[in-house]
Formats: structure tokens, C-alpha cells, sequence
């Protein structure tokens, strides 16, 4: 007679199916998928693929626009729909809306590469709807509950929109000098969301880690880098450039000064945690570099750009995407030898690319390592976690009992 034995083990997690619902109950599930695939999609096509760039926008001016507002911008309006939810209780956006903000998205991606003034005004029209919207949702929620520490966060992101639609009419007017000024615009927008998060979020997870960790928020220096941000923006728009080079000068300094006083030494044995250190420092080093610029030195226009974009930006990316995806998704927050391949791909990848900058014979071997590193870092990620933000919380899967758990004693053969 065949008995059942009973199995005494903990329960095991039976994985949900992939669910429409699921992969569009928070802005970061589609938007982080679509950002890194474009990241690394972008940056093939950019080195190593440019003949197929044949869109409107010249192949530089392309891989400027799209790594800024197609990749970090993406990143950004996913974290912050995501967060908004968390600061009002209320969801910006979900299901059919995000879903639709997720087809302008890639509508806009598709039509930058296709030959032709109708499918470039497309482009412009899509991408720039998917800002007004995103900034009209964030503005609901955090308006309409009142969260006034939040009030600025709409207008950064219609800001980032408003760079972005200048910076498109320049490329089309062929005007190369206003170009570069509304791209440095939207960079230094997108640096003031990435110093406004990064101030609330490192500390708020490096104490949640570290047993015994106490951090110090520092909220009124935060308020004077916010507003040494705020004026770098306003004088380079003037066209003042000492001012420039000062308020962004002060702040670099006190994002260097602040990463100390975060205490690094206490994270450097949590890859969650230290890759966020390492990019928020490279971000204050990037402010640094572009207040040496604004100011005159012998740089290439191309040092702030990617020392903020790649080293600084990137880095941080890398960080939170695995991070507050792990949170959201219900996963356990620790890395496995996976995750931080992928930060050490990253850092490499931004290390190569500002070696490449440099006026040396192993430029163009250091710009291809770049972007091998970079597209393998990105393409690692979606392999990791395509298949747990397509599928609902881990924590909301049915759990099988251990009592419910049985094997034949003879099994068949």
C-alpha cells in the first residue's frame, strides 16, 4: 500500500504568472524596463551600429538627446511616480494611463530613428506628452493631498519637459550654441531631482541596513544646494558665467561634504548601499568639473556632460533601480554576485568613457570597452529583473503549506 510521507520544510513560494495588472500597478515596473533596455540599446546603436541613426537628429546630437531625456529622464519619472505614491498615499498613475504614458514612450523612442520631418514632429509630440503628463499625475497627487515638501517635484519634471522641448526646436533650427545651453539646462534639472532624492533616500536606506547607524539629514544645507542648483540654472540661461561656475561650485562641495558625512565607511560591506555613494559622490564631482568649465578651463564641452551623466547619474541609476525594485517587488534587499556585476560594470563603463575623453591612442579602444561594459551591465540587469517586475509582489504569491506538501513513498518510475 502506498503511503504519503509528509514533508517538514519551510513553504515554498509558488511564482505568479506575468500579469498586465501587475506590470502596470507602479510607474517604475514599465519605465525602468524601458529605460534600461534603451540604455543599452542607445548606446550600441551610438558606437558601434551609427549608420543605422538616420532619424532627423544628427548622430551626436541623438545620442546626447536620448541618453539624457530617453534613459535618465525615463529612470526619473519612474522612480518619481513610484515615490509619489509613497509621499501622498495616493498612485499618479496606473493601469490604461500608465500604459499609455509607456506607449508615448516608446512611440517617441521608435520615431527619432525613422527618416523623415513627420515622424521627428511625432517623436517630439509623444515625448513631450509623456512629460506634460507625467508632471499633470505627479501634480494630482502631491497638490491634492497637500504634501507640501513635494510641491517643486512637478515643476522639475514640466522643467526637465520644457529643457527638452527647447533643446528639439534648437536641433531642428540647426542652432548648435542654444542647443548645448537647453542641454545643459536639462542636465543640471535632472541633477537637482537626482541631489532631491538622493538627500532623502541614501540616508533613509543606509539606516535601515546597518544596524546602529545614525545619520545626521543635514536638511538646511540640502536647502542651500537646492537653491545653489536652482541659480546655476538661472545664471547659465543668462549667460553669466561666473555666477554659474560659482553656485555650481557650491553645489559640488556640498555633495563631496555630504557623502562624508553619510558615514561611508559603515556601507562599504553593502553593495546596495555603496554603489549610492559612489554615484551621489561622482554627481557632486560633476557639479565641480562644470563649474570649471562655466568659469573657463581648457576642458572639453564633453567632461561636465559625462562626468555628471555617466559617472554620476549612471552610477546612482544602477543603484536605485536594483534597490527600490527589490523593495517594491517584495524582494529581500541583498545582492547576489549578478547585481553587483552589474555595479562594477557600470563604474567601469563610466571610467572607460571619461579615459576616452582624453586626447590618447587608446581613446577609441577605450570608448568600444565602454560601451561593451555598459550594454552588458544594462543587458544583465533586464535578464535579472524582467521577469519580477512583469509578475505581481513575491509577498502576495500563495505560499504552499508544509503540511500540504506530500511525495509517494514509490514514486513512479
Amino acid at each position: 500500500m502506498t503511503e504519503l510521507l509528509q514533508i517538514q520544510e519551510p513553504g515554498r513560494v509558488k511564482l505568479p504568472a506575468p500579469q498586465w495588472a501587475a506590470f502596470l500597478e507602479l510607474g517604475f515596473r514599465p519605465l525602468y524596463l524601458a529605460g534600461c533596455f534603451w540604455a543599452a540599446v542607445s548606446v550600441a546603436l551610438w558606437v558601434f551600429a551609427p549608420v543605422m541613426l538616420r532619424g532627423q537628429l544628427a548622430g551626436v546630437i541623438w545620442h546626447a538627446h536620448e541618453m539624457l531625456w530617453g534613459f535618465i529622464a525615463t529612470i526619473a519619472v519612474g522612480f518619481l511616480l513610484t515615490a509619489g505614491a509613497n509621499w501622498t498615499g495616493i498612485n499618479p498613475l496606473k493601469g490604461k494611463a500608465l500604459g499609455v504614458l509607456s506607449v508615448l514612450w516608446v512611440t517617441a523612442r521608435a520615431a527619432y530613428l525613422i527618416p523623415g520631418t513627420t515622424s521627428f514632429w511625432v517623436a517630439v509630440a509623444s515625448e513631450l506628452v509623456f512629460f506634460m503628463g507625467a508632471a499633470i499625475a505627479l501634480g494630482r497627487a502631491i497638490y491634492g493631498t497637500r504634501s507640501q515638501r513635494n510641491y517643486g517635484v512637478p515643476l522639475l519634471v514640466l522643467a526637465l519637459g520644457v529643457a527638452d522641448a527647447l533643446f528639439l526646436l534648437a536641433a531642428w533650427q540647426g542652432d548648435y550654441v542654444r542647443l548645448m545651453q537647453h542641454f545643459n539646462t536639462g542636465l543640471l534639472c535632472m541633477g537637482v531631482i537626482a541631489l532631491l532624492v538622493a538627500r532623502r533616500v541614501i540616508p533613509f536606506f543606509a539606516m535601515r541596513a546597518v544596524p546602529g547607524l545614525s545619520i545626521p539629514m543635514h536638511t538646511h544645507s540640502g536647502h542651500w544646494q537646492l537653491a545653489a542648483s536652482g541659480l546655476a540654472i538661472g545664471s547659465g540661461l543668462l549667460g553669466w558665467s561666473e555666477a554659474t561656475a560659482l553656485f555650481l561650485t557650491v553645489a559640488g562641495v556640498i555633495a563631496v561634504v555630504q557623502v562624508l558625512a553619510w558615514k561611508p565607511g559603515a556601507v562599504w560591506r553593502v553593495p546596495l548601499l555603496w554603489i549610492l555613494y559612489v554615484g551621489y559622490a561622482a554627481l557632486g564631482a560633476g557639479l565641480l568639473v562644470a563649474a570649471a568649465h562655466a568659469a573657463g578651463a581648457v576642458l572639453r564641452a564633453a567632461w561636465p556632460a559625462h562626468v555628471i551623466g555617466v559617472a554620476g547619474f549612471s552610477v546612482l541609476i544602477i543603484g536605485m533601480v536594483t534597490r527600490t525594485a527589490l523593495g517594491h517587488l517584495g524582494r529581500p534587499l541583498r545582492t547576489d554576485r549578478l547585481i553587483v556585476c552589474c555595479y562594477g560594470l557600470v563604474i567601469a563603463a563610466a571610467a572607460l568613457r571619461l579615459l576616452a575623453l582624453l586626447p590618447t591612442g587608446l581613446a577609441l579602444a577605450a570608448l568600444h570597452a565602454s560601451a561593451s561594459a555598459w550594454v552588458l551591465a544594462f543587458a544583465l540587469y533586464l535578464w535579472r529583473f524582467f521577469p519580477m517586475l512583469i509578475r505581481p509582489r513575491i509577498d502576495a504569491a500563495p505560499v504552499l503549506r508544509p503540511d500540504k506538501i506530500a511525495v509517494r513513498s514509490n514514486p513512479p518510475q
